[in-house]
């Protein structure tokens, strides 16, 4: 029998039973959903008077709102999850270590605390001391907190993951550390990690529905006192199968977003690895008018 590298290639036997395993497990599957939508149906969940609530435009005026509070506070949080991720990250990188451990410690806290729990503390726990803070920045600086301490280390792992000789061709052409920090590291490990850092906003988007909680009228605060309006016959399942499909389109297109970078990225990579080493420099991928650019900065920060 031949074999790959990693397990034996399955002979007609294993082939046979992996082939009812699949069957088997795709008719369960759809036994489930079948089940399901059986039940729906069975309740009246596809009945008129339920979905009677979507023919009104001000039903739709509505969820549009909160489509757009959702993508409001996502907008903010993501940019400042951003500029706290590369403020943390490069504290984190310090050669110092009066700035290094202190704000390592103020990541892992930050990492440490439920989204949640932060945004209720800043809605309910502020008021108590004579601080009124409103819904929407609540939202936001929890996850602003969060997701930049999640991509502070993102961005940390990408720098400390480049070979050595990266930061040791940037101060052989005389670069200071926050030069090489700045123009050789930072942009191959952002390059590298882009994927990571856009599925972690998907993360974001998909957090900003905990503001529900704290009353904040975004999506799901719209969905829930939508579905639970009597006058409608209380249309739960039908408006959150509409908000839910809002939400996964939102979500798949950033998602499909972070694939067309990790793609750019490889067929770059690609090109870059077919090229040969003769087009590669000793900082990083840069090319030769990269590379003189990089001179002149150091130059300029050398003061020569």
């Amino acid at each position: 029998m031949s074999s790959s590298v990693l397990y034996d290639v399955p002979g007609p036997k294993a082939v046979a039973r992996n082939r009812v395993l699949g069957v088997v497990t795709i008719l369960l599957v759809l036994a489930v959903i079948a089940w399901v939508v059986w039940r729906l149906a069975d309740t009246g969940q596809f009945s008129a008077e339920k979905w009677e609530i979507f023919g009104y435009s001000a039903i739709w005026t509505l969820i549009f709102e909160g489509v757009l509070a959702t993508l409001a506070a996502f907008a903010a949080a993501a940019v400042g999850a951003i500029v706290l991720g590369f403020v943390l990250a490069i504290g984190r990188l310090s050669d110092h270590a009066w700035i290094r451990v202190p704000v390592g410690w103020i990541t892992e806290v930050l990492r440490a605390i439920p989204v949640l729990i932060f945004m209720m503390l800043l809605y309910y726990g502020l008021p108590v001391i004579g601080i009124k803070m409103p819904s929407y920045w609540a939202v936001v600086i929890a996850l602003i907190s969060y997701n930049g301490s999640v991509l502070a280390e993102v961005i940390r792992a990408g720098v400390e993951s480049l070979p050595r000789g990266q930061s040791e061709a940037g101060y052989a052409i005389g670069l200071r550390k926050a030069g090489v920090l700045r123009l050789v590291l930072l942009p191959q490990a952002i390059r590298a990690m882009m994927p990571v850092i856009v599925a972690q906003l998907v993360v974001t988007l998909k957090d900003t529905a905990l503001g529900f909680i704290i009353t904040y009228h975004e999506l799901l605060y719209v969905i829930k006192l939508l579905g639970s309006n009597a006058v409608y016959h209380s249309p739960l399942i039908p408006t959150a199968l509409v908000g839910g499909t809002i939400y996964v389109a939102m979500c798949l297109a950033l998602s499909y977003v972070a694939y067309r970078l990790e793609q750019r990225t490889k067929r770059r990579q690609q090109r870059d690895a077919a090229a040969g080493p003769s087009t590669h420099h000793p900082v990083g991928d840069t090319t030769d008018t990269e590379l003189i650019g990089l001179q002149h900065a150091a130059d300029g920060s050398t003061g020569r």
